[in-house]
């Protein structure tokens, strides 16, 4: 879509705007542009004439931004940080291109960061940079090309790819398992049981999946999988873990199944994506590539 340069004031005067209004003073944005302090009063009255309205309210020595001033700062603010992110991103990898991608932390540090080498390796041109995010949020607000999604397939003006399901399964110490005997889901409401934050009625679901209605679910609350993992293997309490996720603990031994009793969620993992970037190169290898590796997983070995 063409933008009329009439709605693209200078440069300069936005640099200027923006630093006054984030320091709150015109000698203090002065200081950090090197410039004078006239030089940015009258690049912050070009803009205001450019807008047609007044940005600060000057009085006396001060300076302080009006409603509609501090909205178009926030607006500027974060247009400004977009383009610096993006001329970072070029200067790291001129000759390919850069993925900017949202990752839950679990699923990313225990699945997807062991396999980005083989991405990485077949797609040298691509630079990758991760950052966490544990809820949807606005494409449009944030420099990210893509996320990883776990819940319903809803995500307002995203596209999604399908990626996995999950299975969860009770998992404790040995001692807890040795200790209390557990013979029948039923006998897993005597055990202090583990609660993930971000999953508050998974096991009430657990239990109904297995026969066990209403029941009064007790225990302690935690807000990582990495707690809750460490909470059970230090015999804290039983946790419902997802078993793609945590194959480690249970082949050593750390943590054993309380009771033989998978479930699987009707919530599933997504690759969430802007509508309408799904053509950018980077994007549309990594789409790729990560059904491949996923389709691997599933075939019988």
């Amino acid at each position: 879509m063409s933008i009329p340069k009439r709605f693209l004031p200078p440069m300069h005067v936005l640099v200027a705007f923006e630093a006054a209004a984030r320091l709150g003073s015109f000698t203090a944005a002065a200081g950090e542009l090197s410039l004078t302090q006239s030089a940015v009063s009258r690049q912050i009255r070009l803009l205001e004439e450019i807008l047609g309205a007044d940005l600060f309210i000057r009085e006396r020595q001060t300076v302080r931004l009006t409603q509609a001033g501090s909205t178009y700062a926030q607006e500027l603010s974060d247009a400004l940080r977009r383009i610096a992110n993006a001329t970072l991103g070029f200067k790291a990898n001129p000759h390919g291109g850069t993925l900017n991608l949202a990752i839950l932390p679990t699923f990313g540090t225990r699945w997807l960061a062991p396999r980005l080498p083989a991405f990485l390796a077949t797609h040298p041109g691509i630079t990758i940079n991760l950052l966490t995010r544990l809820q949807p949020f606005d494409f449009q607000m944030e420099h990210v090309d893509a996320a990883i999604h776990y819940g319903l397939p809803d995500w307002p003006g995203a596209h999604l790819d399908f990626l996995m399901s999950e299975t969860v399964v009770p998992a404790c110490s040995v001692g807890m398992r040795e200790h209390y005997r557990f013979e029948t889901a039923a006998d897993l409401l005597k055990a202090p049981l583990l609660h993930l934050v971000s999953r508050p009625d998974a096991w009430e679901r657990w239990f109904g999946a297995n026969g066990v209605e209403n029941v009064r679910i007790h225990g302690m609350l935690l807000d990582q999988f990495a707690l809750i993992t460490q909470a059970a293997i230090s015999g804290l309490g039983i946790a419902l873990l997802p078993t793609f996720l945590f194959k480690q603990e249970l082949e050593r031994g750390d943590l054993v199944l309380a009771l033989d009793s998978p479930c699987t969620n009707t919530e599933a993992y997504y690759l969430a994506c802007p509508a309408g970037r799904g053509d950018y190169p980077p994007l549309l290898a990594f789409r790729q590539w990560l059904q491949e590796e996923i389709g691997r997983e599933r075939a019988p070995a």
